[in-house]
């Protein structure tokens, strides 16, 4: 079934007309597939570009779409987590993983920049469990700090 869904993924990106594509497409990591549009190999620039051009064509959250919709069967969870890529793992291996290791504590932060449906960070920042922040960058999130721990 995941050779299915390989299969499919790398035909996909093959027939994608995009500006750059630029070494590995999907890197194997402990728990998860990241997948990512243009290739690992990319520079930072071309990441920025792809941002961009991105954000007009929307191919990341199309491609996700499709792929829950296809492999809805598989139980497994597709989230954008970066400027080219998104993650794939089993559900329930979300960030609100980690919470049932924080039982013991009254309150816990979460600051995350893909906090909207779809995104990486979108369960734990809905948690009822965490007080969620969503950011734009680090110096967003140290902003964000210093209010909180001046209030």
């Amino acid at each position: 079934m995941m050779q299915e869904l390989i299969n499919f993924t790398l035909h996909y990106i093959a027939d994608l007309d995009i500006p750059i594509k630029r070494g590995t497409f999907i890197e194997f990591r402990n728990g998860m597939l990241n997948v990512s549009l243009i290739g690992r190999n990319c520079s930072q620039e071309q990441r920025d570009e792809f941002e961009r051009y991105d954000k007009v064509q929307n191919i990341l959250p199309k491609m996700v779409a499709e792929l829950r919709e296809l492999f809805s069967h598989l139980n497994l969870t597709f989230s954008i987590g970066g400027q080219i890529s998104f993650d794939v793992f089993p559900q329930g291996w979300d960030k609100t993983y980690c919470l049932q290791y924080l039982e013991d504590f009254n309150e816990i932060h979460f600051f995350g920049d893909k906090t909207y449906e779809g995104g990486n960070g979108y369960e734990i920042y809905e948690s009822p469990k965490t007080i969620g922040h969503s950011v734009t960058s680090p110096d967003d999130t140290m902003a964000q700090c210093k209010a909180l721990f001046r209030s």
